[in-house]
């Protein structure tokens, strides 16, 4: 487990394409540049881990910090994570999600919190072991301008 590097960018595109492609998600190659980008901008609230196994990228997590009008301190939000289906179930998931709890601890956070597709059940598995899934329900406006 280690911060994303610009020399991942080959590899991290690939998973990338197979994250959006497991949404069922387009984005423009301008905004998967925009996002790539923000990932390595100091000034950006944006933080990106990989997971490696044998000297290969097989996952990442991204991550940002929110401020928070029920805590004093900013929350974690655990905005995408992914691996490579031929290395799920091996830990690499459990690792990205580790090292984002590490970060949040280390930044104070007074949460660490994610979403995902209710049919997503085999990560649901995974997430379940941290903590039973939140009774909030998520609703989603389209874009506004």
């Amino acid at each position: 487990m280690r911060p994303i590097e610009p020399g991942d960018k080959e590899r991290w595109l690939q998973l990338w394409d197979g994250y959006l492609t497991f949404y069922k998600t387009i984005l423009t190659p301008e905004l998967t540049e925009l996002v790539w980008q923000r990932l390595h901008d100091p000034l950006f609230n944006l933080n990106g881990l990989v997971a490696v196994h044998e000297g290969q990228v097989v996952g990442f997590a991204h991550y940002l910090f929110t401020p928070s009008s029920w805590s004093a301190t900013d929350y974690c939000y655990l905005e995408d994570l992914f691996v490579a289906e031929d290395i799920r179930g091996a830990g690499a998931g459990r690792s990205l999600i580790d090292a984002v709890i590490a970060a949040a601890r280390a930044k104070m956070s007074g949460r660490v919190y994610w979403t995902t597709q209710e049919s997503n059940t085999r990560a649901r598995v995974l997430y379940d072991s941290y903590t039973p899934a939140s009774e909030f329900v998520q609703y989603r406006l389209p874009q506004t301008y």
